[in-house]
């Protein structure tokens, strides 16, 4: 039926941008290591812009230290350089071995700006979730105007889609809420 695939395929949807939301949102970094700082970095291999972790291992030592070892020793400049160049404040460095990359203290200020860019990514998840409800919405009154569907299966199907989007809301508020506290924590 019509009606379940738009339902569906709007549950997939939301669920995509939830996820999507809660990656974005793991790269903020917290004052304390965590490798997910280090996600989108590429670093030049080959040619190939290719993701730092997939050119070095990547540990944490201790929670104020990530350590990067590239498995080629000629990647440690470059590793130091993409992770420089990606405007994250850190200041790796190498000891023609490993990078070191100390995640500095944050401070006052620097804790706000990360709670406003957690604003922002929580807002353009929410924005996300409803282009999805107007989308699942349009079908639905596309369905009604072509006479596949009554009046009652499109109010269940508007009714459904709201709930849905709802649900994926108030997700995306909790990681939003959960993001900031742990920026905001001393």
């Amino acid at each position: 039926m019509p009606l379940n695939d738009i339902i569906q395929t709007a549950q997939n949807k939301m669920d995509e941008t939830v996820e999507h939301t809660r990656r974005e949102l793991a790269a903020i970094r917290t004052g304390r290591a965590s490798l997910a700082v280090l996600d989108g970095i590429t670093v030049e291999y080959y040619g190939t812009p290719t993701p730092v972790q997939q050119v070095a291992s990547l540990t944490i030592p201790d929670p104020t230290l990530i350590v990067a070892q590239p498995w080629d020793v000629s990647l440690i400049p470059k590793v130091e350089k993409a992770i420089r160049s990606a405007d994250l404040g850190l200041n790796p460095s190498n000891d023609g071995k490993v990078v070191r990359i100390p995640i500095p203290p944050l401070t006052e200020e620097r804790r706000r700006q990360l709670a406003k860019k957690v604003h922002e990514i929580a807002e353009h998840g929410r924005t996300a979730i409803r282009l999805e409800r107007r989308d699942a919405n349009d079908g639905f009154k596309r369905l009604l105007r072509e006479k596949k569907i009554s009046e009652d299966d499109e109010k269940r199907g508007l009714d459904l889609v709201q709930k849905q989007t709802d649900h994926h809301i108030k997700r995306i508020d909790e990681l939003g809420k959960h993001k900031e506290e742990e920026v905001l924590k001393v």
